[in-house]
């Protein structure tokens, strides 16, 4: 005859819980998944993006725009006044430097020289500070000759 186990009974392994995972959201926009959960009742949320795959242009901020720099700019940066233009012109030749050879003298580009002389350049005191002292003419003050 067997014999039983005399000796209390034990469970020796730990409960397996199995968790469902979350779908990922490429499955949400499914729109299999999406009539599903209407047919179910669970809540869908829709959201309308705007103007979401056209390929439209809005005007509206770029009518503006212009009026708003307009408002709050000056419309024009004060340029060489044509005395002083003439004034370096005048001084440079007869000192007899080309406009390479001042830009070296004053440690500046030759773009900035052509820009004082062609009148095209906001006038920086700094700049033409260094023109007088090279030039050894005064430009700036009432008299720019």
């Amino acid at each position: 005859m067997p014999t039983g186990f005399g000796g209390a009974v034990t469970q020796d392994w730990e409960p397996v819980v199995l968790h469902k995972s979350k779908p990922n959201a490429q499955d949400l926009r499914d729109p299999k998944a999406v009539n599903q959960a209407l047919r179910s009742g669970a809540p869908v949320q829709t959201i309308k993006k705007f103007d979401a795959g056209s390929n439209k242009k809005t005007a509206g901020p770029v009518v503006n725009a212009r009026k708003l720099d307009e408002g709050t700019e000056p419309a024009a940066l004060d340029r060489v006044p044509t005395d002083v233009r003439q004034a370096i012109q005048k001084a440079r030749l007869e000192k007899k430097l080309s406009q390479a050879e001042l830009a070296k003298l004053i440690n500046e580009q030759l773009k900035v020289v052509q820009e004082y002389e062609n009148g095209k350049a906001v006038p920086n005191q700094a700049v033409l500070a260094k023109m007088e002292r090279v030039l050894g003419v005064k430009l700036r003050g009432k008299s720019g000759k």
